[in-house]
């Protein structure tokens, strides 16, 4: 279970702005259906802005209902009806918007369908064979990239001074040329990004060299 060290503060009452195409990948908008200790049938639902606001700080706001109840820096965690909502952050998207009860059990929350998470998740209804199969591909991309591209970073991390005189010289067995390393940076970020719509999340796959957070 997360245990944030961010404040939790109180709403401003103010209604869940709309979901426009432009927001595609700066914003994540999922919501939870929940009943309260009345019986009465209540969403929730948690709006990040990936971008922050004018300092840079990212923000997870909580709606009840449509109106704003609550907002955190991330990672967060919300207590609602029977559980918890815990949101955190990766460098490529989100890696977690779950609700978990006190006895351990979670779900992910439903993303918004005009959200890029909600248009791969429709994607995974509708044809689960080629969304499995890009699920495949972006895993297998982040093998290769962290197989050929690790050797290379450490190569260069042991040409410091410091370091070469600690640890002493490393030769990567491993040597690509400029053109290739692009590309597969450009792949990887890619796979991680996908992966992240999924909230899918390994240390090592989706944290690498870039994931200081974890």
């Amino acid at each position: 279970m997360l245990v944030s060290k961010h404040t939790v503060k109180p709403g401003n009452g103010q209604v869940l702005p709309r979901y426009h195409w432009w927001q595609l990948f700066s914003r994540s908008l999922f919501h939870l259906h929940l009943t309260d200790e009345g019986g009465t049938p209540e969403t929730w639902s948690v709006d990040i802005r990936h971008a922050g606001d004018e300092n840079g700080t990212v923000y997870a706001e909580l709606y009840r209902d449509g109106v704003h109840h609550a907002r955190s820096e991330l990672p967060a965690a919300f207590a609602v009806p029977g559980g918890t909502i815990e949101v955190e952050l990766s460098v490529f998207g989100l890696k977690r918007c779950h609700y978990v009860t006190p006895d351990g059990w979670e779900q992910q929350l439903v993303p918004d369908p005009a959200s890029a998470e909600g248009l791969r998740a429709h994607l995974d209804r509708t044809y689960p064979v080629l969304s499995r199969a890009v699920g495949i591909a972006s895993a297998l991309i982040l093998i290769v990239a962290l197989v050929l591209g690790a050797p290379q970073i450490i190569e260069l991390i042991a040409q410091v001074p410091p370091v070469a005189e600690r640890l002493g010289a490393f030769s990567s067995p491993v040597q690509l040329p400029a053109w290739a390393n692009v590309s597969l940076t450009v792949a990887a970020v890619a796979a991680s990004t996908e992966r992240a719509l999924r909230l899918r999340y390994n240390r090592i796959l989706d944290g690498g060299f870039f994931d200081g957070d974890d």
